[in-house]
């Protein structure tokens, strides 16, 4: 027995295609989110820890809060993962509704997500001399004073080890799903 498609073969390939895209889409909506969830729930631990480093470095640790350094998902930390998210999930929607508009603007916005991502790799992997060069920037004399590896290592450190694994998880998916999501909307 075999069951029969009523679809002409050239308007199956965009939906199959345009779905595959919405799923990637999805999963890099999840990505994101997982940004301030790791952080609201370890990012306490890891401002404490901070201000036990600089304690050790001799610099008050109130300089943190005087100069809007956090590790939690405060501000940026959360608002701008969730922008991201919630414009992904409206693209990978207009993708499973077969819209035209889903094509164009995976094209976008895929392309913006890897642009991001990589500026949020750049960042991960050049940590310590950014941190140092914004400390510099500043002009407070306290933060000019810090040992930005240990001040990071000691605030990295509070956070558990699962989390650098999931950091290189979620890029993978960033940069995967982003590929594969435009790949699929060009085929």
């Amino acid at each position: 027995m075999s069951i029969e498609n009523d679809a002409p073969p050239d308007q199956e390939e965009p939906a199959v295609n345009a779905h595959l895209a919405a799923v990637m889409q999805l999963l890099i909506a999840l990505a994101f989110v997982s940004i301030p969830l790791v952080r609201h729930r370890f990012g306490p631990a890891a401002t404490t820890a901070a201000e036990a480093e600089l304690r050790g470095q001799g610099i008050r640790p109130e300089v943190l809060a005087e100069n809007n350094l956090r590790f939690d998902a405060g501000g940026h930390e959360t608002w701008a993962p969730v922008s991201v998210a919630v414009v992904m999930v409206s693209v990978a929607a207009l993708n499973f509704a077969g819209s035209d508009w889903g094509q164009v603007l995976t094209w976008i916005f895929q392309s913006l997500v890897l642009a991001m991502n990589g500026l949020i790799l750049h960042s991960n992997l050049t940590a310590v001399t950014s941190v140092e060069a914004a400390f510099r920037r500043k002009g407070d004399p306290d933060l000019a004073r810090v040992d930005v590896p240990a001040f990071l290592e000691a605030a990295e450190n509070a956070f558990p080890a699962w989390v650098r694994v999931q950091q290189n998880i979620r890029h993978a998916i960033v940069f995967g799903g982003s590929v594969l999501a435009l790949l699929a909307v060009s085929l």
